[in-house]
């Protein structure tokens, strides 16, 4: 799977940014892709994951009400744009933001594993001032 992150930038606190995923290359039609962040010093965080065969979400705690995951509506297993709509950002949410996708886990186990997903991204750094 390909993945091509873009959209972070420097922005204000209380601002709000779009990070986009492109995806492609999927191997099976049941997947879960999401984004994960990582700031300097700090764990690999799950932030939001939407499994592609039944829409479903889920966000880590510290962004609910304030993140939206979406994904284009163009149904085609092989490809898909993911969207992370970011909202009253503080400086904590910055990070280098990465797209992610698994065959396995789905919901907070993706969000929660600490071992390698079946495909990381590069990264798009956010970056939110005070």
């Amino acid at each position: 799977v390909q993945l091509q992150a873009s959209g972070g930038g420097l922005v204000q606190a209380g601002g709000s940014l779009r990070l986009s995923c492109e995806a492609s290359g999927f191997t099976s039609a049941d997947y879960t892709i999401g984004w994960f962040r990582q700031a300097p010093g700090r764990r690999r965080e799950g932030v939001a994951c939407i499994r592609n065969i039944d829409d479903s979400v889920d966000y880590v705690r510290s962004v609910k009400g304030r993140f939206t995951i979406s994904r284009d509506n163009i149904r085609d297993n092989a490809k898909t744009t993911v969207y992370l709509q970011m909202s009253d950002l503080t400086p904590e949410d910055s990070a280098v933001y990465h797209c992610a996708v698994d065959y396995y886990y789905s919901g907070h186990s993706f969000l929660g594993t600490p071992g390698p997903l079946d495909h990381y991204g590069q990264g798009t750094q956010v970056t939110v001032s005070s």
